[in-house]
């Protein structure tokens, strides 16, 4: 985990904050589950982005996703997992929509997915 010291508040959720992360972190390993060539390695992180949001990312170096697969991992019922619904991360999305922010999957170089979120500051809290 690489996680920031120190970040301002955001209104939220709590519960439905903590099934998002939750969510990323099994999507992860479960990408991972097939890995046998390299070290399963996952990488989660938080800091203040470059417009002051809070932004989280979690990062797996598993299978991966094709350009094709990018553009609908988001959607409702799409699911490249053989047992998955493909409700998980369209439900991540709107939870996360809700709240103000951004939801996004990057494909990394040579393996594997991170996925990213932002969330605006709570404006009562800033200074």
């Amino acid at each position: 985990m690489e996680l920031a010291a120190a970040l301002p508040m955001i209104m939220g959720d709590r519960v439905q904050l903590q099934q998002v992360i939750i969510n990323l972190v099994i999507n992860g390993i479960e990408a991972m589950q097939s890995v046998t060539d390299r070290p399963r390695e996952m990488v989660i992180r938080s800091r203040q982005d470059e417009t002051q949001q809070v932004l989280a990312s979690v990062t797996d170096c598993g299978v991966g996703i094709s350009a094709e697969d990018a553009d609908r991992l988001f959607n409702a019922f799409f699911t490249t997992k053989s047992s998955g619904m493909g409700m998980g991360l369209s439900i991540c999305r709107s939870i996360i929509e809700g709240h103000g922010g951004k939801l996004w999957a990057t494909a990394n170089v040579p393996h594997g997915v991170t996925i990213q979120l932002t969330l605006p500051v709570n404006p009562d809290a800033a200074s």
